[in-house]
């Protein structure tokens, strides 16, 4: 009988002692988890040390996209599955995850499956937070992390397949925790926008916020998702907004003469 092929969990942490958790707990039918932390002050190590299955490595922080990839490299086994420690598998998933590994031959090195992500309370399942597709389990010799500074994916070299089941994201712990995060985010974001010389013209600053509402609270339903949707949503296009606007204030930084 053909045994299935080995899988290792990857994730990387810092800080994240309120959800690491269950996030190990989802990924328990792995054959073996590495956890590679940047330094965490909390209980985060000490929880994810009660795992058997876990390896832990410690790494000082490289950027997401240089994190990952780093991670990806310390697992023992060439199929991996690259979760963020508020992550974790549903049992649908799960499922779906061993059948494809215990099938001698598969279509294709990298499978994305739709993300649902919990905000306020609330499983989104319109607009921008469903179904939200991502790149995560893969065999790591035909794919790699990009090296975005932030919102990294995994490039792979051939076509990607396509499970059903959800990955479960708790996006926020917090509105005045996600909101912080975002104001990270759109930092990064301006910075590269900046350094590649891209030209912010004014009308980006409304129109892009805009065009945005428009697509993800009427096209794509996500006022079926209620209060949590539209606020879910209004904050997306707000960050349009201050990614733009932190972008053409770098640029005046560095251009002071220049007028609008």
């Amino acid at each position: 009988m053909t045994q299935p092929t080995p899988l290792s969990g990857v994730v990387i942490t810092l800080n994240a002692e309120s959800v690491i958790t269950e996030c190990l707990h989802s990924l328990q039918f792995c054959n073996e988890v590495v956890v590679v932390d940047s330094g965490s002050t909390d209980e985060t190590l000490a929880i994810a040390g009660q795992f058997t299955n876990v390896r832990i490595v410690h790494q000082q922080w490289l950027g997401y996209g240089p994190q990952k990839q780093f991670a990806v490299k310390q697992a023992t086994h060439d199929w991996v599955l690259c979760l963020d420690a508020d992550e974790r598998v549903s049992h649908p998933l799960k499922q779906e995850i061993e059948q494809l590994l215990a099938t001698p031959e598969r279509a294709n090195h990298a499978y994305e499956f739709p993300r649902c992500n919990r905000f306020m309370g609330r499983w989104l399942r319109h607009g921008e937070g469903y179904p939200d597709p991502n790149l995560r389990l893969y065999d790591r010799r035909h794919g790699r992390w990009s090296s975005d500074p932030v919102h990294e994916h995994v490039i792979a070299d051939g076509p990607v397949g396509r499970l059903r089941g959800d990955l479960l994201h708790l996006s926020e712990q917090g509105l005045e925790d996600y909101l912080a995060k975002q104001n990270r985010y759109t930092t990064i974001q301006a910075q590269r926008l900046a350094a590649q010389g891209k030209n912010i013209r004014a009308h980006k600053l409304w129109l892009s916020p805009g065009l945005r509402f428009l697509k993800f609270f009427f096209l794509r339903a996500g006022f079926l998702d209620g209060v949590p949707g539209l606020v879910h949503i209004a904050i997306g296009c707000f960050n349009t907004l201050i990614k733009y606007a932190k972008a053409r204030a770098i640029q005046r930084r560095q251009t002071p003469d220049k007028t609008s």
